[in-house]
């Protein structure tokens, strides 16, 4: 890609939009993710009874299991939502934002 080409699409003002708004989805789900860790790592420390209780009373599995499982599949969804988002709204305007540069 030309230098023309590239100081074409930072200039675009689609460009700075699509920057924005991925800007903004990164970090929203990134947030969700470390509220996700911290917060269980923080019933770990301030709440393991909570953690340790069975998750029914003849039960061997631990309700922290669950929760610990929840995290991790919550982060597997961000990284889907944002896989979904990238794939269906950001790559079409990436392709219209490089096409109007290259005129």
């Amino acid at each position: 890609m030309s230098l023309l080409i590239a100081s074409n699409i930072q200039k675009n003002p689609k460009y700075l939009e699509l920057v924005h708004r991925r800007n903004t989805v990164g970090w929203t789900l990134s947030a969700i993710v470390c509220v996700l860790y911290f917060g269980f790592t923080l019933m770990i420390a301030y709440a393991p009874g909570v953690l340790t209780q069975p998750i029914a009373s003849d039960s061997v599995i631990p309700q922290g299991m669950l929760i610990g499982l929840g995290v991790i599949l919550a982060s597997c969804a961000t990284t889907g939502i944002y896989v979904y988002l990238a794939n269906k709204t950001f790559d079409p305007i990436i392709e219209e934002i490089v096409r109007e540069a290259s005129k």
